[in-house]
């Protein structure tokens, strides 16, 4: 007996030695339902832009061929093999689970591919924990050394208030920008965004209200900000130049010597990027699109595009959405007639997991499925 117990406690100390994961059988692997939205559209375009949007949240995407795989129109992915953090893997995991008990995809064995990039970049709360955007501001900057000098903004093409920039050295894919909203009479703080470089080259959004505490979104009252989904379509994964010409004010770089570091900040980052072996193609410069096209055309579907996602006759789609009017969308005309997803929800056969209301504004309903 004695010899038993030794042996008992052994495996106790061998089993704390192992990870989590390695005790317990984690299903890694999601599949996500391509459905056609426009008509020059392809599973490859969409799986592009797939690729995009995981980088977005942090994927290196090593063995680029390896982590999914196409069977028809479900794409199979292994969250497993995206070259993510372990915090990362972790809360997408939860996210994935929640999906995986959905309606949905307890009846189609998938998850719409655009309600999935929907959930990971169109929800704030999703995308922060993920990505690992802490709670509060100084959980931040304890991170990183900000550089004396700092820029001053008052002619933006986004804030409607005045913003001081500052920033930290670059060294490689590290460096912190962190823009402070103020009113430009008596320098009142509402609000704080900040951009870091992640180890995959992407960049990653943070929005701080003025006690320095992570919101969802920028305050519409002060900047056309909004959501962390609108900086990413916006920077479109680099640093930003100067775009107007601003005023020189005293105590801080002048324009031309602002405009000049931040030239060259992103000419660094651009080369540094690119010269990377895993991951997206930077130098497609364009690629991007084709994750917006994916939550665009779910966010704003077309009877089309919803009668193959909803497995129905367009006849019967169009029926069911007698009462509900269309629209087309401004930049991307060729998506056709669109319904807006809110609107047509109570419609749908099946229920899905939820998203919140817009993925780039302030949203009225604002989901959170992983706390």
């Amino acid at each position: 007996m004695k010899n038993l117990n030794i042996l008992f406690f052994l495996l106790l100390a061998s089993c704390a030695t192992d990870s989590y994961q390695d005790l317990v059988k984690v299903d890694t692997i999601i599949n996500l339902k391509w459905n056609k939205a426009y008509p020059d559209d392809t599973i490859n375009k969409s799986v592009i832009g797939l690729q995009w949007a995981l980088s977005y949240i942090g994927a290196k995407l090593p063995n680029y061929n390896s982590n999914l795989t196409l069977n028809g129109n479900i794409i199979k992915i292994d969250t497993d093999k995206l070259g993510l953090t372990d915090n990362a893997k972790q809360k997408l995991t939860i996210l994935n689970n929640n999906i995986k008990n959905s309606n949905e995809y307890k009846i189609t064995s998938s998850v719409d591919l655009g309600r999935y990039v929907t959930l990971l970049i169109g929800v704030s709360q999703h995308y922060y924990e993920i990505v690992d955007v802490p709670n509060e501001l100084s959980s931040l900057l304890d991170k990183y050394t900000l550089k004396p000098e700092k820029g001053y903004i008052n002619n933006s093409n986004i804030s409607l208030e005045h913003r001081i920039i500052n920033f930290s050295e670059q060294s490689e894919f590290n460096q912190l920008f962190i823009s402070t909203e103020v009113d430009p009479e008596n320098q009142t703080i509402f609000e704080y965004e900040t951009i870091e470089i992640l180890p995959n080259g992407q960049l990653r959004f943070g929005i701080f209200d003025e006690n320095g505490f992570r919101k969802n979104n920028a305050s519409p009252l002060h900047t056309n900000a909004g959501k962390p989904a609108k900086c990413i379509w916006c920077h479109e994964s680099g640093i930003q130049p100067l775009f107007s010409l601003q005023n020189d004010f005293t105590g801080y770089l002048t324009y031309l010597e602002f405009r000049d570091t931040l030239l060259n900040y992103r000419s660094s980052h651009n080369t540094n990027k690119n010269a990377l072996l895993d991951g997206v193609g930077f130098s497609n410069t364009q690629e991007h699109t084709l994750t917006e096209l994916l939550y665009i055309s779910f966010m704003e579907a077309s009877a089309e595009r919803l009668s193959l996602e909803w497995n129905l006759p367009i006849e019967e789609v169009k029926n069911r959405l007698s009462g509900i009017s269309t629209h087309t969308y401004d930049e991307f005309p060729f998506l056709g007639d669109l319904y807006y997803r809110n609107e047509i929800r109570p419609f749908a056969p099946f229920k899905g997991l939820e998203v919140s209301s817009s993925v780039r504004e302030k949203s009225e309903t604002e989901v959170n499925h992983i706390n």
